[in-house]
């Protein structure tokens, strides 16, 4: 092999480095942003299907505006039968005064198990239903529950994960004050 032939397998190399460099660089630049489902940033969109009606919803359509408690769950889930009294509770405390309680059950199926879990636990808020768990990916979810209170504005001002006492004196200041701001 001659000098020439390694100058051009060097230059090749180097040539395909700094492709894949200018491309990792654009991907970063010009890519989609993926940003963390946390505190103080906005909770995604989704849509999901009403357990009574039927119908298919968009999350920001129907609930724009409005202090939201989101519980993504399944009715398999041990902590959700735990917490979903409490949840029902603070609703039950805090729904007349604006505060709305959306609760995305994961199950798959036709959702008949829901219906009789909703039936069971006396459930008045809403419940919407995603048998794909799309919702999970998209909260990115490390399983169930987890909950989400939104602000009216949908940035998430609280993110819990497993079963919390939602009906508790503390839970009820913090949902009480988020509606007095409305």
């Amino acid at each position: 092999m001659t000098n020439s032939d390694t100058r051009k397998q060097w230059f090749a190399v180097l040539a395909i480095v700094a492709a894949l460099v200018l491309g990792a660089a654009a991907l970063v630049k010009f890519g989609p942003r993926i940003e963390g489902v946390e505190v103080g940033k906005r909770a995604p969109d989704f849509e999901a299907i009403r357990l009574v009606q039927g119908d298919s919803i968009r999350f920001r359509s129907e609930y724009a505006g409005h202090i939201t408690l989101v519980n993504i769950w399944a009715t398999y889930c041990i902590p959700c039968r735990t917490e979903m009294p409490a949840i029902e509770r603070l609703y039950q405390q805090l729904g007349p005064e604006g505060l709305k309680v959306v609760a995305i059950s994961i199950d798959p199926g036709d959702g008949e198990d829901v219906r009789q879990f909703v039936q069971d636990y006396h459930l008045s808020f809403d419940i919407l239903r995603d048998p794909s768990g799309r919702i999970q990916s998209l909260y990115q979810t490390t399983g169930v529950p987890e909950t989400f209170l939104l602000d009216k504005d949908g940035i998430i001002v609280k993110k819990v994960i497993g079963e919390h006492p939602w009906s508790s004196p503390s839970n009820h200041r913090i949902v009480a004050g988020l509606l007095g701001g409305q």
